[in-house]
């Protein structure tokens, strides 16, 4: 299965990219799943924000919505506005 990975804010100059495209095994079928995979690969900046936010396909969701082959995920960290 292969998703678009999006990232904003301060996770993406923690990651150093605004994204990534990504082959995950069949059995990677949430975000949570997709999240573990980048935790695996290396991606510290996703643990360390509190209340991380995702979006599938521009639609806010949970750790476990579902994430089908050419999704885009989008992981960002709550933000304030005024």
């Amino acid at each position: 299965m292969k998703v678009r990975i999006k990232y904003f804010a301060r996770l993406r100059e923690a990651m150093g990219r605004d994204g990534e495209v990504l082959e995950l095994a069949v059995t990677t079928t949430t975000v949570a799943g997709i999240r573990e995979h980048l935790l695996a690969g290396g991606g510290a900046a996703l643990a360390e924000i509190r209340n991380l936010r995702a979006a599938v396909n521009q639609t806010m969701v949970g750790p476990d919505a579902p994430v089908a082959d050419g999704d885009e995920v989008a992981f960002f960290p709550p933000v304030t506005g005024g």
